[in-house]
């Protein structure tokens, strides 16, 4: 009985422990199965960054250019309206082509999970990041 419990309880554990939201941070290329996903998402907004998260981050090299494949998934329960791009670093951490990768329109909807994916710009990519923002949908009268 003992041992039951124990098992239930270590079980519990390791399923608790198996997807963590992603809210902030910066990125890596080296993915490895016990790496976390959080350092790939950029929120600079707290409330919208409590909203989404990344999982399953997949890297590979395409012709010499890092490939990036990763799900953005909805922690809400209605449609946000979002923006998202990646931004590409080299090994030092220094941004590479900064302002050239273009916004891209995203209507992510009630607990949606999407397969968002790129192909970084150079060769000298080691490391990236993928920047979200939300749209604001105010109109304004004139």
């Amino acid at each position: 009985m003992k041992h039951t419990i124990a098992l239930f309880i270590l079980l519990i554990f390791i399923q608790g422990c198996a997807n963590k939201p992603v809210t902030s941070g910066t990125g890596s290329d080296q993915i490895t199965l016990n790496d976390s996903w959080q350092k790939h998402l950029r929120v600079d907004n707290k409330e919208l960054g409590q909203r989404l998260y990344i999982s399953n981050v997949l890297t590979r090299s395409t012709n010499g250019l890092l490939d990036v494949n990763l799900e953005l998934t909805s922690n809400y329960k209605k449609t946000q309206n979002l923006q998202y791009h990646f931004n590409w670093f080299d090994k030092d951490g220094f941004v590479i082509e900064e302002g050239k990768e273009p916004w891209k329109s995203l209507a992510l909807h009630g607990h949606q999970v999407v397969n968002l994916g790129a192909i970084a710009p150079t060769k000298n990519v080691a490391k990236f990041t993928l920047y979200v923002r939300e749209v604001n949908e105010t109109i304004y009268r004139f």
